[in-house]
Parts: structure tokens; sequence; C-alpha cells
């Protein structure tokens, strides 16, 4: 079963204890949880990456811990993860990624999002994926549009957000199997 793969600048691959301070680092950043309704605490963060890690070892797949090849610096996460049942999408596969915000503007959600389909696609044989966001979330949108994907139109109040919340509101993005081989070719 496959636990990494790997990009030309970039791992992605299982979570190590290592990984955990960054991506708390990560999930308190104020900058970087702007388009979430709230900042996780240290146990909320832990919890994500002990979760993230137990699906990748059962699976071979998940949310997978990002790094960079250059100098092996853990960066965020990227990879394919199944919703809660409660949202408007399910059952799908989700794709998504969250990096530190000094690693942004680099091409490197983008770089890992492709390599994620990839594997979606080829690996899994999965007839689509798709993604959501808040629809103010403008930075996220633009991968979703940079790795092929097509917003659905089909926007819908996030579930576990109070309607009342300005997050509330998502978009949803989605892409075939058959749309990634034609892109792809």
């Amino acid at each position: 079963m496959t636990h990494s793969i790997e990009t030309n600048r970039l791992i992605l691959r299982n979570w190590l204890a290592s990984d955990y301070e960054p991506f708390y680092n990560l999930n308190s950043n104020p900058e970087a949880m702007r388009y979430f309704p709230a900042l996780y605490t240290r146990e909320q963060s832990d919890s994500l990456a002990d979760k993230c890690q137990t699906l990748i070892h059962q699976r071979g797949w998940g949310l997978w811990a990002l790094s960079n090849k250059a100098d092996n610096a853990f960066i965020g996460f990227v990879g394919l993860h199944t919703p809660n049942a409660n949202m408007p999408c399910a059952p799908c596969v989700e794709i998504g990624w969250r990096l530190l915000p000094q690693y942004w503007g680099n091409g490197f959600a983008t770089e890992g999002a492709h390599k994620a389909l990839e594997f979606a696609f080829k690996e899994l044989a999965l007839p689509e994926v798709v993604s959501f966001t808040a629809k103010t979330n403008q930075p996220s949108r633009a991968v979703m549009q940079r790795i092929g994907m097509h917003n659905s139109l089909n926007n819908f109040m996030h579930p576990d957000i109070p309607p009342s919340n300005p997050l509330a509101e998502h978009v949803l993005y989605q892409l075939t199997r058959n749309a990634w081989f034609d892109q792809s070719r």
C-alpha cells in the first residue's frame, strides 16, 4: 500500500511525531485559519494529526503531511479525505490542503494537489473528487481552478457552521475521472 508519494519538490507522506508542533503552529495561526470558524487548540490539532496518520496507515492514503524536499521541512498537508456524512456532497472523496503561510505563493498547494488527484484517479480509480471551501476563500478557489476543478454552482451552507457566520456559505468544486484524463493528455 502506498504511504508516500513524491513530486519534483515535495513529499506527501504519513505523519511523524516531529510534524505535530508545526501543525499546531499552522492550526493556531489566525492568518492561515482565516477561512475557518475557529483556531484549533493543541488537543484538536494533535487529534487531527493522529486521525490523518491512522487513516493513511490503514488505507495507504489520506491527508498526507507535506514536506519540502529541499530541507525536509513540514510545510502543511495535502491529500484526500472522506468528509462527514452530514455534508451535502457525501458520500464523496474530497481533496484538501493547508500550508503554513511562509510557504504560500510557491505553487506547493497546486503541485501537491495535482499529485493527490493523480493518485485518486489512477491508483484509486475514483469516479470523481470534490473540494469545498468558504465562498470568500479566493486563494483555495484559485488552487481548485489551477488543478482543473470546476465550480459546480451548487453552493451550500456548511452544516457545522452557524448560518449567521459569514463563512457558512461554501462553494463546491468537482472533477470527474474522465475530465481529469482528458486534461492530462
